[in-house]
């Protein structure tokens, strides 16, 4: 089994400012996406320059952190926003929602579409490949937040957790229990599939030119299969638990009309190109 390696939440502190890990993960992702977005314009025919991708990635980032915290605390935290309004701006505690993250983004490109008279697909085909990066930092982030674990498990990839900070995991044990039960790394599985096997295959697969829509359908069918595979061993959260059935948990459910709507627009681009031909 593995063991939980316990690394402090803040990087550094510069006096009374803590930079935490978790905000830092973003910063990485945010970094990342814009210089691979930068590389990719570079190239001859790709009908983007330096200065646009700068301005999407801008209208991305303020999309990403509006709408996955305000997305968070309405999905999942409604009740911490009722008993302090001031817990929506407490980012560093963590707690960002991809779904609500996701809407801030469409709402961002179609912002930057609409002002640089770009067709809104043409965007989100731009962006879909680079967006794995931020959800694998994103995830590492969950980690080292020690945040999003999965249920119990006895597989040999399972990892044990020291009892001092996750005492809740530990519950039942002997008091001085050093360790809990093994759990399932519910965020590394996250990081591995939605970051960087996400990645690699929309990276692949945006490298060749595709009917429009394309890319953004195989973005939205493959996340939602990966991040609704994955609910099936993460715990839901505790004042949520499950909604239906014993198994569906809120990530299921917003992350279903994903993979339809992914499916779709698949179709519809390869539909358009078929006619077209």
């Amino acid at each position: 089994m593995l063991t939980y390696p316990d690394i402090d939440p803040v990087a550094f502190a510069l006096g009374p400012i803590k930079v935490h890990w978790y905000g830092l993960m973003y910063l990485i992702g945010f970094a990342g996406a814009w210089l691979l977005g930068r590389w990719r314009a570079s190239r001859p025919g790709s009908g983007w320059s330096a200065e646009l991708v700068d301005d999407v990635v801008f209208y991305c980032v303020i999309g990403v952190i509006a709408g996955g915290r305000l997305g968070y605390m309405l999905f999942y935290g409604f009740d911490q926003i009722l008993a302090n309004p001031l817990n929506l701006l407490k980012v560093w505690e963590g707690g960002m929602s991809f779904h609500g993250g996701l809407i801030g983004v469409i709402v961002a490109i179609w912002l930057f579409a609409r002002k640089q008279g770009m067709r809104f697909f043409a965007v989100g085909d731009f962006i879909a490949p680079l967006v794995p990066l931020g959800l694998l930092t994103g995830r590492i982030g969950n980690f080292i937040n020690g945040e999003l674990w999965g249920h119990a498990t006895n597989l040999p990839w399972g990892m044990r957790l020291p009892c001092e900070r996750f005492p809740e995991y530990c519950v039942g044990l002997p008091l001085d229990a050093q360790w809990s039960p093994p759990v399932h790394a519910s965020q590394l599985y996250e990081a591995g599939l939605e970051g960087l096997v996400l990645f690699i295959l929309l990276w692949w697969f945006s490298s060749r030119p595709r009917p429009m829509m394309a890319v953004s359908g195989l973005f939205l069918l493959l996340y939602g299969l990966f991040r609704f595979s994955v609910e099936f061993v993460r715990l839901p959260d505790a004042h949520i638990g499950y909604l239906a059935f014993d198994w569906l948990t809120m990530g299921q459910l917003l992350t279903a009309p994903m993979i339809l709507g992914g499916a779709l627009l698949l179709a519809l681009a390869y539909g358009r190109q078929r006619r077209d031909a």
